[in-house]
């Protein structure tokens, strides 16, 4: 663990106060003990943000210049992101950070959980000059070190990543012209040019809920492709030869007509809407090959020192028992110290899937005792609830 490396934790946030409210409360519970957090929000998102934090007012839909705003203000040696809808477990951040150690790590991503807080979102992936990810098998117990080369990236996700901020700042951080879609890929793939190395951490996790927003809703079904057109045809323009553009952007094309068509088969999406959708994705693709890609300038030292803000004591609080038991054991678990984790437990004696969330209080798993929480596992097991009730908690790894 890296422990005394100043970090910079930023959110950036858009119009969710109440996502943002679920972030920063798990945020209050990291046990890392020496970061700063910085949140970059509309005013109304602004206005929650806890005592002892940096906020930076910003009210346009541009999460680079936000990201920016975030890094002009970070004294840290090192600079970590995490979306408004996301929320960290408790030991995410030293985790994240702990490579940094070694001087030569210029980067860090961490895995992402999905909304059912058990299976994952995303693990690990390299970019090609495109923006193609594929999939990095990596030891999941294990930090991996990989360097990255011309026309190919180690990709961190924007909503779990760590970067030193001299080696960021130098590049001249996030480039606005992405505004939504390919930021972070366009910050590995600049990286990857210099040889840079990343650090793929799997125990340092985040769980995601894909919140919605301008562009989509909050089962993800697409409002508005803009944005992904037109950053598409912003990296290919920086990050591959003229020659294959054409082709990338017809792959696109047919990429997203197939995820439209999923979506007008079962039910999300009429025709109509999808026909609409594709109009934004090519509206887009003009756009995005007309944008200005003005030169980056670094991102000189921060102008206001260093502010430690208060986390969490590190202490982990495991409890357990029935459903039927929740109402007393939810009571006690929100008793807790603000600093403490708490782990609620709730089981029924049945073989339903598991789910795990943070309440804003406390992080609580239900399911049934005999049912599976990692979707590989057997539909039905037999279990005494004492003994699944260690071996869920040596699965989460808190």
């Amino acid at each position: 663990m890296t422990g005394t490396l100043p970090v910079s934790l930023i959110v950036v946030s858009r119009n969710r106060p109440k996502e943002l409210a679920l972030c920063l409360a798990a945020i209050r519970k990291l046990d890392h003990p020496n970061f700063e957090l910085i949140v970059v929000a509309d005013p109304a998102s602004a206005a929650i943000c806890p005592q002892g934090a940096k906020v930076v007012p910003i009210d346009i839909a541009n999460i680079s210049a936000a990201r920016n705003l975030g890094l002009a203000a970070a004294a840290g040696e090192i600079v970590a992101f995490i979306d408004d809808d996301a929320v960290p477990e408790p030991r995410w951040l030293a985790r994240l950070t702990a490579p940094f150690a070694d001087p030569g790590i210029a980067a860090a991503g961490g895995f992402v959980v999905g909304r059912n807080g058990i299976s994952f979102q995303w693990r690990a992936s390299c970019a090609d000059s495109h923006g193609r990810s594929t999939e990095i098998v990596v030891d999941p117990l294990a930090v991996t070190v990989l360097a990255g080369a011309a026309g190919r990236a180690i990709r961190t996700e924007g909503t779990n990543c760590a970067f030193r901020r001299s080696v960021l700042c130098a590049l001249g951080g996030f480039d606005p012209a992405f505004r939504f879609y390919l930021d972070e890929t366009d910050v590995n793939m600049r990286l990857a040019a210099q040889g840079a190395r990343t650090a793929i951490v799997p125990r340092a996790r985040v769980h995601h809920a894909f919140a919605a927003s301008d562009r989509r809703k909050a089962d993800r079904t697409p409002t508005d492709l803009t944005e992904i057109g037109a950053s598409t045809a912003v990296f290919l323009r920086k990050h591959a030869p003229p020659a294959e553009h054409g082709d990338a952007l017809d792959r696109l094309r047919k990429d997203q007509d197939a995820r439209l068509d999923r979506l007008v088969r079962r039910g999300a999406l009429s025709s109509g809407g999808a026909a609409d959708l594709r109009a934004t994705l090519e509206r887009g693709i003009a756009e995005g090959q007309l944008r200005e890609m003005a030169s980056l300038a670094p991102i000189p030292a921060a102008k206001t020192a260093f502010l430690a803000f208060a986390g969490g004591d590190g202490a982990i609080c495991l409890a357990g028992g029935w459903i039927w038991q929740a109402t007393r054991l939810r009571a006690e678990a929100s008793r807790q110290s603000d600093r403490t984790t708490c782990v609620l437990m709730l089981f029924s004696p049945t073989a339903r899937f598991h789910r795990l969330r943070f309440t804003g209080t406390h992080w609580e798993q239900i399911g049934g005792l005999f049912g599976r929480s990692e979707r590989s596992g057997p539909a039905f097991r037999f279990w005494r609830r004492a003994t699944r009730l260690n071996q869920e908690a040596r699965r989460l790894d808190f």
